[in-house]
C-alpha cells in the first residue's frame, strides 16, 4: 500500500527527533527529510538540513536508525532542490557537489532514494540549457546507479520572482521534457518525484502523465493549488504564475484527491506520498504549519489508509 508522510523542510526550528514525533503524532508513515549543506542559505522552503549528510559517521547513521525504529517512521527519501545549472558556475558546483553527498547518504543509510531539481538556465530555452543538461546529469545519474539510488526529479517550474523568469530554474516541468529526458538520460535510476500542483496550473491534466511514465513515478507530492481565473484572465499567461494561483493544502485546492490516488493505485503505484506544505494560510506561525500537517493527514487518510496500527501489540 501506499504510505503517508511529509517534507520536513516545513519544520526548520525542528531536530530530526522532534520531525520524527511530529510525524508519529499526526499519524504519518514516512517523512521526506530535508538535507540541504548546513552551511549552506536559509531560505524558505530550502535551506533546512535534519541530517546533516556531510558527517555521516556510523555513530550518527545508527542514531538515525534509532529513531525510525522508536517512532515507527521510516525515511521515505532524503532532500535537496538547488539548481545545478545555475548560471553561476560556482552555485552549480556546490549543487552537483551535495547531489552526489545525498546520494551516498541515502545508500548508507538504506533509503535508497533522494529527490532534488533538474535546475535551469532561466535566461535559456530548453534546447539552449540540454547539453549543458546532460554534461551534468549523465554522471549524476550514473553515480546514483552506483550506488543503488534512485533520483525523484520534482516537476515545480521554480518560477516564482522576476530573478527566476522567463524559464524558472528547472526544466524538467512537462510530459513533454520528461519524454526527452528519459530517452536521452534512459537509466531505470532516473524518474520524478511527483507533484500535481505543479501541472494544475500549467493547465496540463495531472491524470494522464501518470500512465505513461508509470515506471518513473519514485515518488509523489501531496501539494494542492488553486488557480484564480479571473485573475489569469486579467494578467496572461506571461504573468508570473503567483499573481494568478496560490498553493494550497490537500482537499483546498483544485486536485481531485480521489480520482489522483486512484489513478496512483491503478498505474502500480505503491511507494510514498508525501505532503508539501506551502499554503500561505499557515505560515504565521509553527503552531500554524503543525495545523496544517494535523489537516493533511486528517484528510488524505480518507485515500490513504494505515494497514496497521503502530502499537505492535496491535498488528
Amino acid at each position: 500500500m501506499m504510505q503517508l508522510g511529509f517534507v520536513s523542510a516545513i519544520l526548520p526550528e525542528a531536530d530530526l527527533e522532534q520531525v520524527f514525533v511530529t510525524a508519529a503524532a499526526y499519524d504519518y508513515d514516512c517523512v521526506e527529510v530535508a538535507c540541504w549543506p548546513f552551511s549552506g542559505p536559509d531560505q524558505k522552503f530550502g535551506g533546512t538540513a535534519h541530517i546533516d549528510v556531510a558527517n555521516l559517521n556510523a555513530t550518527y547513521r545508527e542514531e538515525i536508525k534509532h529513531l525510525i525504529h522508536k517512532y515507527e517512521v521510516q525515511i521515505s527519501a532524503l532532500a535537496y532542490y538547488p539548481n545545478p545549472l545555475s548560471p553561476n558556475p560556482e552555485e552549480a558546483k556546490v549543487a552537483s557537489e551535495h547531489i552526489r553527498q545525498v546520494i551516498v547518504a541515502a545508500a548508507v543509510l538504506g533509503i535508497g532514494q533522494m529527490n532534488t531539481f533538474i535546475g535551469r538556465d532561466p535566461a535559456q530555452t530548453v534546447d539552449a540549457n540540454w547539453p549543458r543538461m546532460l554534461d551534468t546529469w549523465g554522471p549524476l545519474v550514473e553515480y546514483a546507479a552506483q550506488h543503488e539510488v534512485k533520483i525523484g526529479i520534482e516537476n515545480c517550474p521554480m518560477l516564482f520572482n522576476d530573478q527566476q523568469w522567463p524559464g524558472g530554474l528547472n526544466l524538467a516541468t512537462t510530459p513533454a521534457i520528461w519524454r526527452r529526458l528519459f530517452q536521452d538520460l534512459p537509466s531505470p535510476n532516473l524518474g520524478l518525484n511527483y507533484d500535481p500542483s505543479h501541472l494544475v496550473w500549467q493547465q496540463i491534466d495531472y491524470l494522464y502523465p501518470m500512465r505513461e511514465f508509470a515506471s518513473r513515478l519514485f515518488h509523489v507530492h501531496a501539494k494542492d493549488t488553486r488557480v484564480d481565473w479571473h485573475a489569469l484572465k486579467d494578467a496572461g499567461i506571461f504573468a508570473l504564475p503567483p499573481h494568478f494561483h496560490a498553493d494550497k493544502l490537500p482537499g483546498l485546492g483544485d486536485v481531485d484527491w480521489g480520482s489522483f490516488i486512484a489513478t496512483l493505485g491503478n498505474v502500480g503505484y505503491r511507494g510514498p506520498v508525501c505532503v508539501e506544505v506551502e499554503d500561505a494560510t499557515y505560515e504565521g506561525s509553527l503552531d500554524d504549519r503543525y495545523l496544517a500537517l494535523k489537516h493533511s493527514s486528517h484528510y488524505l487518510r480518507n485515500f490513504i489508509p494505515r494497514r496497521y496500527p503502530k502499537n505492535p501489540s496491535r498488528k
